[in-house]
């Protein structure tokens, strides 16, 4: 199942990574906790980069909390299902779209919030896909009820992250003109697509 185009993203994730992922359920639902501890870590960074910006302050301390909330929420479902907390080496994803992002000001801000935000977008699209596909599982009968139990979180983090990327997006066309932030939008577009052209050997939420 394709989901609508997103703006943030020009390539849809491949059917590849669904099924590595679907193959890898344990992998990917403890690289979640990684990646809502990080998301959460992205905000409160960004935070103090940036303390006398009182709307990101304001708008990054709700994503911070809820980011945790999701962590913990990640943190029970693994426990449940018997899945240690262990370090996962991470993909090239993140460090290739960090390397981006300008040294100089006021680059550099608006950077880190379009990075935050195609970030939360993919997430946003990776989890409604995952979602589905369990979904169509449950239905066929090849899957358990946790994973449908599974789906419906996942839809749930889904929505959060899209609200997540809107406010990233809000901040971004509030401290700059719609012109630059679309074509600089543009740009990390293309190279985060680039980073996913072709699928990690080893499956995370963004690999």
């Amino acid at each position: 199942m394709r989901l609508p185009t997103i703006k943030f993203l020009q390539e849809p994730t491949s059917e590849a990574w669904v099924e590595q992922a679907i193959e890898n359920l344990d992998i990917v639902l403890l690289d979640c906790s990684h990646c809502e501890r990080k998301a959460a870590g992205v905000a409160l960074n960004m935070m103090c980069r940036y303390p006398s910006d009182t709307q990101l302050v304001r708008e990054l301390t709700a994503i911070a909390k809820e980011e945790l909330e999701h962590f913990e929420q990640v943190n029970r479902i693994l426990e449940e299902r018997g899945i240690p907390l262990a370090p996962l080496a991470p993909p090239p994803y993140g460090a290739k779209l960090k390397a981006q992002v300008r040294r100089e000001e006021p680059g550099r801000k608006l950077d880190l919030l379009l990075v935050a935000a195609s970030i939360e977008a993919r997430s946003h699209e990776r989890l409604g896909l995952l979602a589905s596909r369990l979904e169509d599982n449950a239905e066929n009968q090849t899957g358990d009820t946790r994973n449908r139990e599974l789906a419906a979180f996942y839809r749930g983090l889904m929505a959060s992250e899209a609200r997540h990327y809107g406010i990233y997006w809000v901040l971004a066309t509030t401290n700059f003109d719609r012109e630059t932030v679309d074509r600089r939008l543009q740009e990390l577009a293309t190279v985060e697509s680039q980073i996913l052209a072709t699928l990690h050997p080893q499956p995370r939420v963004h690999s």
